[in-house]
């Protein structure tokens, strides 16, 4: 496999991993603007024939860079992307606990999204 490339389809939703012109895995996520901004990444899914490369991990860590770029904060509801912040705390700032609260009170609220 050759050299994977992150993409960020904010239209969609979708920070995207892309090797040879096909995306190989994502994190879907959504934008909250109300107590703070934030990314809230609900669901990171890896190709099967994919998984194992790291692929995921990549993904989490151009979320939280990305979101340092834009001087958001991640409020993670997605299982993977929680494990992975406590694992990498130097790199994925906690959300706190009023962000979570209002990502969770936006997931219920829009249930069709993901």
């Amino acid at each position: 496999m050759g050299d994977i490339e992150i993409r960020d389809d904010r239209a969609a939703g979708r920070l995207e991993a892309v090797a040879e012109g096909e995306v190989v895995g994502r994190i879907e996520y959504f934008v909250l603007d109300a107590p703070g901004r934030a990314l809230v990444p609900v669901h990171t899914v890896v190709e099967p024939a994919h998984e194992g490369k790291g692929i995921a991990g990549s993904l989490a860590r151009e979320l939280y860079a990305l979101a340092a770029r834009e001087d958001s904060a991640v409020a993670p509801l997605c299982p993977y992307v929680a494990k992975w912040a406590e694992r990498h705390p130097g790199q994925a700032p906690a959300a706190g606990p009023e962000l979570i609260r209002a990502a969770h009170t936006w997931l219920t609220a829009h249930p069709g999204r993901f």
